[in-house]
């Protein structure tokens, strides 16, 4: 597996929020870190095509996947190193390639693929879409919620990856998650 898209062993338990844009991923990711004293790792692509976008006027395009890839892992690898009981990942390598396919008709850089064969994570929560949509600079996607959130399950079947179901407020979701945390604390 390409070397820079290799996680850093911890033991750590490994949390990752994923799902569509806009789901409030980065939301419990942040509060979740706070209430359990440990880092969380944003979105690198977020940074990354923003700077793009500013600078070029461009989105993304197939030659950013690597890119996004290899700093998405060097923020999680970074994290991982100050964690304490558990890192809260806003997202990770399956998001990028769920993207990747989305957007590029089904295509995703192979190295993705790899290591998303590879990289392990203990907790995956998929975030329901039924919280309003919020639009920024990036977000595309509003009238394709559903469809989004299809392709992030199918994702998850796909890779036999188990996975907890959250829905409703914030504060329900902050329950939920808080909940299935106690048999880790």
């Amino acid at each position: 597996m390409e070397e820079k898209l290799k996680q850093r062993s911890t033991s750590c338990i490994k949390v990752v929020f994923f799902g569509p844009e806009s789901t409030g991923k980065t939301t419990l990711a942040k509060a979740l870190a706070t209430v359990f004293k440990t880092k969380w790792v944003p979105e690198f692509a977020r940074e990354y095509l923003e700077k793009k976008r500013l600078q070029k006027g461009k989105v993304c395009a197939e030659e950013d996947i690597y890119p996004i890839a290899e700093g998405q892992m060097k923020l999680e690898n970074e994290a991982v190193q100050q964690a304490n009981t558990f890192l809260f990942c806003d997202t990770n390598l399956l998001s990028t390639e769920v993207y990747s396919k989305s957007y590029f008709d089904g295509w995703c850089d192979s190295r993705v693929l790899e290591a998303n064969k590879l990289n392990q994570y203990d907790i995956y929560f998929l975030t329901g879409i039924d919280v309003p949509f919020e639009q920024d600079l990036l977000r595309d996607r509003p009238h394709q919620r559903q469809e989004m959130f299809a392709a992030f399950k199918t994702a998850l079947n796909e890779h036999n990856i188990t996975y907890t179901f959250l829905q409703g407020s914030h504060d329900a979701r902050m329950s939920q998650v808080m909940e299935y945390l106690k048999q880790y604390v």
